[in-house]
């Protein structure tokens, strides 16, 4: 069969070379080399001898010498035919099943035909690559022996019998291998070995020579054991992987950095937020979420550690919080998680995070810091980001950054000291996040610092110091803004670059502010106070210092909230801060002033001077009749302006209490005494009084009805009816009269009743009514202010 598959080979041509061999020759297998028991060879060297044959790789048969031959059972005729041929697939099925060793693929083979008893007689070797397998076959009842020598050493002897009684006409063998210093290795074998730096040679299953020593993310333990050792760095918009792989993140979303099924409920998130830029994002806090949900460890800016909402205070010596042990230092802040087989320390100085792994080598490790092959949107961590994180912003390029600088700068990570750890740890990625980042970013706010301070610490790690690193790049291994706290919608950067610091506006949260240009939100008016609060990093901005700020009266100051820093002024009725008030038709204006100027009479200032006027307004009823037809007993109208709200109400009575309120639909007898009360619900009275300026009965729902009756004018009671009164008129928030039920003679018996009122600001004025002839013929109180429009509220009768 094996044969037979031989001559097929020859006969449809896929031989590679051919000749007939009639005497001692060198051959060339250049394109089918045989790797003999560990070393390739590129030559045959065919010796004919009385009794043997000898196919040697290393030089014609030497008896004295030997050397690298298989030497067996000399031919009938010193002539051999030689083939070089193509892979085979019947051929590599036939090597598969019988030589168990085998196990690369097929490559090619080269082929002696010779002569033994009259019939074929075939010697075999087949390129497996590292491995090679060797077919002997007879054709002729008889016997042929093989001796497999290795440095003139016999290392293996093959035979092969044919005859009546034992049918075995072909064998397989392997002559594969390991060679190292002269010497010949088995599969498996141990060729060198040393605990202390676990290194060791070894002969692999498909015979090459296998080196194994820890990789470049492991340590020797000095016992033969590899340990994961390891580092991710997060810093700018850039993760530098456990594997020196770079990514880089280009939204405001939190992120899995790290998270290993081997240390359950584990998790490391990045939080990335933008700083000067709206279209760039710096990693800006860490948070280790551990044993369940609620215990989260948020690393933050500044060195500051909050274990959920409670701030932990921390020094250089470790504390034990839920079996995570924290301490914080000059270079920032680091959280250690001890396991019995590995330490996870996570290490963060405000905008660098390093995540430092020491145990098995086969720790699995997921995450943007892992191998994970999960996209960065998979990865993204929608529970811990906001829902616009992933809004997109362009800003326009920075034509001041001298990108050839940057790039200089950031390959000093090449030069010494910096060099001396390139072998352990490959600058490259961090060249690459530096360049990237300080091409479009100006280097300000300790940026230029930021990755070869990062590169540094991942040295130091690893036991490399860089003597003189800092002095050389004129960088601090000190955190940056170390202890400056800032509040969520801001950063610490420099005032200057190389000078103080201090809480910057995040871009985002202050473009709002910038493109109207203000410095604050909207006033917040209630019913007796007024509120403006303005931004303290956008005052800082502007070069204003806000405890130099006040209002009118310049004890009233504002006050900076510690988390949020903003900056609150108001004023109130009880305190007026110097309030102004003015009206106009529509308006009752209470407006007040934010300035840093100590008086009026300041001839000079050096500063900038700064007057921020806000105020709060009472609108006049706007001028409307809301009427109600056939026995109502009360009127509403609602005036909502923008900022302080009140309700205006006109209802009847039928005691002098104001307790019985007509009710709808209920007869009112002639003659009968009503009091009517108009109230204004929603203001201060100590701030603002309501004046009923005029009262009259109309027969139609209009208020310029054709029969018009007079109860009230000027404030006062119609001197012409004895049946009115008017009570408590510009006291305050509510006043009433009272008359006599009446109908127009000839009318159907239905009045309208209509009250002109107005609001009057009680500061510097006076806005009760004079009235004369025993409180019945009245006229205006003298005032301060040009009275506004008054407005109309109406009410409907019958009798």
């Amino acid at each position: 069969m094996l044969h037979l598959l031989f001559v097929l080979s020859v006969l449809i041509g896929v031989s590679g070379a051919w000749q007939i061999i009639t005497g001692s020759s060198v051959l060339d297998i250049s394109s089918c080399p045989i790797t003999y028991y560990g070393q390739k060879y590129e030559q045959i060297y065919v010796t004919f001898m009385s009794e043997n044959i000898a196919f040697c790789f290393d030089n014609f048969f030497n008896p004295e010498t030997g050397g690298d031959c298989l030497v067996g059972t000399a031919p009938d005729l010193d002539s051999v035919e030689f083939w070089i041929n193509e892979p085979n697939a019947g051929i590599q099925k036939l090597i598969y099943d019988n030589v168990a060793t085998i196990q690369n693929r097929m490559e090619c083979y080269v082929l002696f035909i010779m002569e033994l008893n009259g019939k074929d007689y075939d010697l075999v070797p087949v390129n497996f690559g590292t491995q090679t397998a060797l077919i002997v076959e007879i054709l002729a009842f008889g016997s042929v022996v093989f001796e497999a020598l290795v440095g003139g050493v016999t290392t293996d002897i093959m035979a092969v019998s044919f005859g009546p009684y034992n049918r075995q006409y072909q064998r397989f063998f392997d002559i594969s291998g390991c060679r190292h210093a002269g010497a010949v290795y088995e599969y498996g074998a141990v060729l060198s070995s040393d605990p202390k730096t676990c290194f060791s040679l070894t002969c692999s299953d498909t015979a090459a020579l296998q080196i194994s020593s820890c990789g470049p993310l492991e340590r020797c333990e000095g016992n033969g054991i590899c340990m994961l050792n390891s580092t991710c760095t997060v810093t700018g918009p850039t993760v530098i992987d456990f594997h020196g792989q770079v990514n880089s993140v280009e939204n405001r979303c939190s992120y899995s950095l790290v998270l290993t099924p081997s240390v359950p409920n584990f998790h490391v998130l990045g939080n990335f937020l933008e700083r000067r830029l709206k279209d760039m994002s710096f990693l800006d806090s860490v948070t280790l979420v551990l044993d369940r949900p609620s215990i989260k460890f948020h690393l933050e800016q500044g060195g500051r550690v909050r274990l959920d909402n409670t701030i932990l205070t921390l020094n250089s010596s470790p504390q034990l919080v839920h079996n995570v042990e924290l301490s914080k230092d000059r270079t920032g802040v680091t959280a250690k998680l001890l396991l019995s087989y590995s330490t996870i320390s996570v290490f963060f100085d405000g905008y660098t995070a390093q995540i430092h792994l020491e145990g098995p080598a086969d720790l699995p490790l997921e995450g943007l810091c892992g191998n994970s092959s999960r996209s960065l949107s998979d990865l993204r961590l929608s529970e811990y980001s906001s829902t616009s994180c992933e809004v997109k912003y362009n800003d326009p390029a920075d034509s001041t950054i001298n990108c050839n600088k940057m790039i200089e700068r950031c390959n000093l990570l090449k030069e010494a000291p910096f060099s001396s750890c390139n072998s352990d740890i490959d600058p490259e990625p961090y060249i690459t996040a530096c360049t990237d980042t300080l091409c479009k970013y100006p280097a300000v706010d300790g940026l230029n610092c930021q990755f070869l301070k990062a590169y540094a610490r991942a040295c130091s790690l690893l036991n490399h110091t860089l003597d003189g690193w800092t002095s050389k790049t004129s960088c601090s291994s000190a955190a940056f803004c170390q202890d400056r706290i800032c509040s969520d919608h801001e950063f610490c950067g420099q005032k200057t670059v190389g000078g103080d610091t201090r809480c910057f506006c995040r871009a985002i949260f202050a473009s709002k502010y910038r493109s109207t240009d203000t410095l604050g939100d909207q006033t917040v008016c209630s019913q007796n106070s007024a509120l403006l609060s303005l931004v303290g990093c956008l005052l800082e901005d502007k070069g204003i210092d806000y405890s130099a700020l006040h209002l009118n009266d310049p004890t009233c100051r504002g006050q900076m909230d510690k988390l949020t820093h903003m900056v609150t002024f108001s004023f109130n009725s009880s305190n007026s801060c110097g309030m102004v008030v003015t009206t106009n038709n529509s308006h009752i204006i209470y407006t007040n002033t934010i300035t840093n100027q100590n008086s009026s009479s300041d001839v000079i200032t050096r500063r900038d001077q700064v007057y921020i006027d806000f105020s709060c307004v009472h609108i006049q009823p706007a001028i409307q009749t809301a009427n109600f037809r056939i026995r109502d007993s009360s009127v509403i109208q609602h005036a909502t302006p923008s900022v302080w709200n009140y309700t205006l109400t006109m209802k009847a009575y039928t005691d002098v209490g104001r307790t019985q309120a007509v009710e709808s639909f209920a007869e009112v007898p002639l003659n009968q005494r009503i009091w009517v009360e108009l109230k204004a619900n929603g203001l201060d009275e100590e701030m603002v009084a309501m004046v009923t300026d005029s009262c009259w009965a109309t027969d139609l729902a209009s208020s310029t009805g054709s029969l018009r009756y007079d109860l009230i004018i000027n404030g006062c009671a119609n001197p012409a009816d004895q049946t009115v009164e008017v009570k408590e008129n510009g006291w305050g928030t509510s006043n009433y009269f009272f008359f006599n039920m009446f109908q127009f003679t000839g009318s159907s018996g239905e009045i309208y009743l209509h009250c002109k009122i107005h609001l009057c600001p009680k500061r510097r004025n006076k806005c009760i009514p004079t009235c004369k002839g025993a409180a019945r013929r009245c006229r205006p109180a003298s005032s301060k202010y040009k009275r506004a429009a008054p407005a109309f509220i109406s009410l409907a009768w019958t009798n």
